[in-house]
């Protein structure tokens, strides 16, 4: 006992010598913790660094220059002319603006997939395509290879891998989304997914509220009539997302880029320079639009025929849609614009159309102001584009192709290939896109019997302010992300005064054989709100209340597809592609 009473003491007296040493260390270690946890990211940042950012680096030298930016290759391109997700004046600071949410493996779900349809022509489904990777990324489900739309007005039978490279898309947005080429099978056969629709500008809430119940429940959900079905407004990281995949993840098959390089390099042999038109004259468009051309009876029904399509297509003034500028130029309209703003009779245009209303009597005026007259058919033998010919996509991503690369893009209406090109134009380094201020115009065009051509000229240009591709015309935050990727773009000064160079220089004509004026580029000062492009777009939180009347949405149901309804298109599907 007495040896007991002797040890407890002992130990009693270490233990307190030693406890102030455990309290210090401990306490070091905590400061050293605390200290660790300011310098760290933020937790919902740990994993934002853009996918693939391995190096950083710039090899530039000689014709086929070499950029390579967290992990993107860019061969025979100008370092100014480079214009990427938020550069800020040089591309270093890329890698930072480019941080995305964290990757794909991390969030994503392994009992959620969502399938997509798509709608409308090459264009509106690209849109499609785009806005489905990021509605997965927001529900943390697994995409399946969106489908192409093979009813609409088009019947092209393309699925997603004739037009696109599947591979190449799966993979490069392989750690911001999961992407899979089908569903998987349920009990050993195909699972079907349930089928509904989101509203037009449904927003990142929206999507919360609306489909994922319904991906909690069902595990598997197909989106349908899918086009323009994402806000304008999203955060600045799913905005970015939206960049990648427009520009980046998908690339054409090699069969159309092969064919699309070829038809640019013949253009190129022809002219130094070159402008692409956009000629959206077709019937169905202007059967659509509801306008008139003077066609008289036989125009009229042509066209009405041809509405009848849209059973709920309700019918137009056709004054009151050229009024307010709704009706596409014609393609002399389209000649007289590019001349008054001062592109002589020798530049050479080619021209991206399907088949004009009215045919070559439509087209002879502006063949007559533009003899330098081309398209994929007049410079392509019909063996050539036999592969292409008989699938409209294909043939409208060559089309794309050409008016991507061309020094100037004009388009005769604001449609979809209109919108997708100028936002691609405006990413890639502010190339111009002339787009006619046809509200303005139109009145232009009817006494233009009573005008001269000088009056004309000054018209067209003070009019078209604002509507000459211009990087600061639109304002940030306004108008389609898909026309206007603000979030995506900083000013490039050098880029900038590049291409307004090479727009005068494409339009400036031999002063020894003619007086016209220069191709200007209209400044935007002073631009009243009457001139300004009409960007607006109602986004979800507007929309509730036109749903409600129309019986779309009651606040609390989901909207589902009722197999069977028709599968007649939507009024906004064929507003232009």
């Amino acid at each position: 006992m007495s040896f007991q009473r002797r040890r407890y003491p002992y130990y009693y007296n270490r233990l307190r010598r030693l406890l102030p040493l455990v309290f210090a260390v401990s306490l070091s270690l905590l400061v050293l913790f605390a200290f660790l946890s300011f310098l760290a990211p933020h937790p919902g940042d740990s994993d934002r660094l853009p996918p693939r950012v391995r190096h950083t680096s710039i090899n530039i030298g000689g014709g086929s220059d070499t950029i390579k930016s967290a992990g993107f290759e860019f061969r025979e391109m100008e370092a100014d002319q480079i214009v990427m997700f938020g550069v800020h004046e040089t591309l270093s600071s890329f890698t930072d603006a480019a941080m995305l949410a964290p990757n794909s493996k991390a969030v994503t779900r392994n009992d959620r997939y969502l399938a997509i349809a798509t709608s409308g022509g090459l264009n509106q489904q690209r849109t499609g395509i785009v806005d489905a990777v990021v509605a997965a990324r927001i529900l943390n489900a697994t995409l399946v290879v969106p489908k192409l739309d093979q009813k609409s007005y088009w019947k092209d039978a393309s699925d997603f891998s004739h037009i696109f490279d599947v591979d190449w898309f799966m993979s490069f947005l392989s750690e911001d989304v999961r992407i899979i080429k089908q569903l998987p099978q349920k009990g050993g056969r195909t699972w079907s997914p349930s089928r509904m629709r989101v509203p037009r500008k449904c927003n990142e809430r929206c999507y919360i509220n609306r489909v994922l119940p319904v991906l909690h429940k069902r595990h598997a959900v197909q989106l349908n009539k899918f086009d323009y079905r994402l806000s304008n407004k999203l955060s600045d990281d799913l905005q970015k997302l939206r960049c990648r995949v427009n520009y980046h993840a998908l690339k054409f098959t090699d069969p159309i880029l092969k064919m699309g390089n070829e038809l640019v390099r013949r253009m190129r042999l022809r002219s130094k320079h070159f402008i692409a038109l956009h000629l959206r004259f077709e019937p169905d468009m202007l059967a659509f639009s509801g306008c008139y051309y003077g066609g008289g009876d036989k125009e009229r029904r042509e066209l009405a025929a041809i509405r009848r399509r849209w059973k709920t297509l309700h019918i137009n003034n056709p004054e009151k849609q050229r009024r307010q500028g709704r009706c596409p130029l014609t393609p002399e309209e389209v000649g007289l614009m590019l001349r008054a703003l001062g592109y002589g009779s020798d530049v050479h245009i080619y021209v991206a159309s399907g088949e004009v209303y009215g045919g070559e009597e439509s087209l002879a005026p502006l063949k007559a102001l533009f003899p330098h007259f081309y398209s994929k058919d007049t410079i392509a033998t019909k063996e050539e584009l036999e592969p292409f010919s008989s699938y409209s996509s294909r043939m409208a991503a060559l089309d794309f192709l050409v008016c991507d690369e061309s020094d100037v893009f004009v388009t005769n209406n604001n449609g979809n290939m209109a919108k997708i090109l100028a936002g691609r134009r405006r990413y890639f380094g502010h190339k111009p896109t002339v787009r006619p201020n046809a509200k303005k115009l139109y009145r232009l065009f009817l006494n233009k019997e009573n005008t001269t051509w000088e009056e004309f000229t000054s018209r067209v240009r003070s009019f078209q302010r604002g509507f000459m591709g211009e990087p600061k015309e639109v304002r940030a935050g306004r108008g389609e992300f898909h026309e206007n990727p603000s979030t995506c773009i900083c000013e490039d000064t050098e880029a900038k005064a590049k291409a307004q160079i090479e727009s005068r220089k494409l339009g400036k004509k031999n002063k020894s054989t003619n007086k016209e004026a220069t191709p200007v580029t209209v400044p935007n000062d002073g631009q009243t709100e009457e001139d300004e492009p009409d960007w607006s777009e109602p986004d979800y939180e507007e929309e509730q209340s036109d749903l409600q009347d129309r019986g779309l949405y009651n606040g609390t149901s989901l909207e589902y597809d009722d197999p069977s309804t028709s599968d007649e298109p939507e009024l906004e599907e064929m507003l232009s592609d």
